[in-house]
């Protein structure tokens, strides 16, 4: 199965998903946004991957490129293909759903514990999961449920982490993703988001630990198992 991916900033890309599809075999393609390549065939992959950004959906007039993706992910969606949303991903597919993306309480950025829902664990793509896990986050914008979604997780700061529709479309607001240098290059490149919060933590204590990072890989190889295999 092709693997195509949509990245929107050059310090934002796959981590351990590539892992994953290497593992298995399975070729990816990309499209930068961000450099101004053109979107593909809606029909020339199996499934897609959108990655985060620090932009938000609504940034068309300085990111023009998101009202093409918009209309593409539409097109995705209506061919039934599995397709992952992370982060600004999540929110891209949350609005293109008919949802309503807005800002949250307050940023979250580092480790932060999530809880996963009743109707996540029932769900063959969670199964197995543990029912509070620490994530990776970089986000301040939320989202409300698209219709006939139900919610994946949620944590102190935000209700919604996550919506899975239909088993084929997920979208995480936080990131499993991330590996120790993906989390340095957010550090190096979005500093300015490290502001004094209650749920924003240091560069040094977000880059500590090798163990989360094993963690939240472990969770996205069985949701990506799950949604794609």
């Amino acid at each position: 199965m092709l693997i195509h991916y949509l990245q929107h900033v050059p310090f934002e890309g796959l981590g351990s998903i590539a892992e994953w599809a290497n593992a298995k075999r399975c070729p990816i393609a990309a499209t930068r946004l961000y450099a101004g390549e053109p979107l593909p065939d809606p029909a020339a992959f199996g499934a897609l991957v959108v990655l985060g950004g620090p932009m938000g959906v609504g940034d068309e007039l300085e990111h023009p490129w998101l009202r093409a993706e918009k209309r593409f992910l539409a097109q995705v969606i209506e061919r039934q293909v599995p397709v992952l949303g992370i982060c600004l991903g999540a929110q891209l597919l949350a609005e293109v759903l008919g949802a309503r993306v807005y800002p949250g309480p307050q940023p979250e950025i580092g480790w932060w514990p999530i809880e996963l829902t009743e109707e996540a664990r029932r769900s063959p793509l969670f199964r197995g999961a543990p029912t509070t896990l620490e994530a990776f986050h970089w986000h301040a914008d939320t989202f409300d449920l698209p219709g006939g979604a139900v919610r994946i997780a949620r944590s102190e700061a935000f209700a919604n982490q996550g919506f899975l529709l239909e088993e084929r479309i997920v979208g995480l607001q936080f990131h499993l993703e991330t590996t120790p240098a993906g989390a340095e290059a957010l550090v190096q490149n979005a500093a300015a988001d490290l502001v004094e919060g209650a749920y924003v933590q240091g560069a040094a204590e977000m880059l500590a630990g090798a163990e989360r990072f094993r963690a939240i890989h472990a969770l996205m190889d069985r949701l990506l198992d799950g949604l794609l295999t």
